[in-house]
């Protein structure tokens, strides 16, 4: 479980301050609507909806970028509230529940990596590689309010099926064709997804078999 204060930072874009260094604390720590107790987030307008409450991240897909940058990734090092162990969050499916200590957390989406995120991280073309790997890890609002701590079970206690994934929702939004595809086999999706297929899609292309 990681939290971090404001700070002043010139590479933090027109805002000039940023929250983004999280770092791991071991006590339990209250869950308020609108995030975790002791945790800021500078950029208000752009982070602070309560969809955004919480930010989880899988130490699987840490430990993957780790192989790849040739550099350690400390748990919190992209920000995330929640490092997570054994939780496939990329599979995980928008609207899905999860009880984490006392709280209740709902899943809301992938997270969009900005500028404070590529300044902060400091690697060439990071938002594009970034982008390119589809690994971004998971908004969640706050259901019900509770505490939680470092070494907590995440259990999913409800789960839409089937559902948009975090991963296709992401990988879609920048212009992946099969996640898109998949997205559009959900009964129900957003009418989002069939303005995007609009624009992205052949006629008919949106009813092919998928590749594999």
């Amino acid at each position: 479980m990681n939290v971090g204060k404001t700070a002043v930072a010139e590479w933090a874009g027109k805002l000039g301050r940023t929250a983004i260094h999280k770092r791991p604390v071991e006590h339990r720590v209250p869950v308020h609507p609108n995030g975790l107790a002791g945790d800021e987030r500078a950029d208000q307008k752009h982070h602070g909806s309560p969809d955004q409450a919480v930010y989880a991240y899988a130490r699987e897909d840490y430990d993957w970028w780790e192989g790849r940058l040739g550099r350690e990734l400390p748990d919190g090092r992209f920000g995330e509230n929640l490092t997570t162990i054994g939780v496939d969050v990329g599979g995980a499916v928008i609207g899905e529940r999860w009880r984490v200590g006392s709280a209740l957390l709902e899943v809301t989406g992938p997270r969009v990596p900005c500028v404070v995120f590529r300044n902060w991280m400091d690697e060439p073309g990071w938002l594009k590689r970034f982008t390119e790997a589809g690994r971004p890890g998971a908004y969640l609002r706050v259901i019900e309010v509770g505490e939680l701590g470092a070494g907590d079970g995440v259990t999913v206690v409800s789960r839409p099926g089937p559902g948009v994934t975090v991963a296709d929702s992401f990988l879609a939004r920048h212009g992946d064709r099969d996640a898109l595809r998949r997205i559009l086999a959900v009964p129900g999706h957003a009418a989002r997804w069939d303005e995007l297929a609009e624009r992205l899609l052949e006629p008919g292309e949106a009813t092919e078999p998928l590749t594999v």
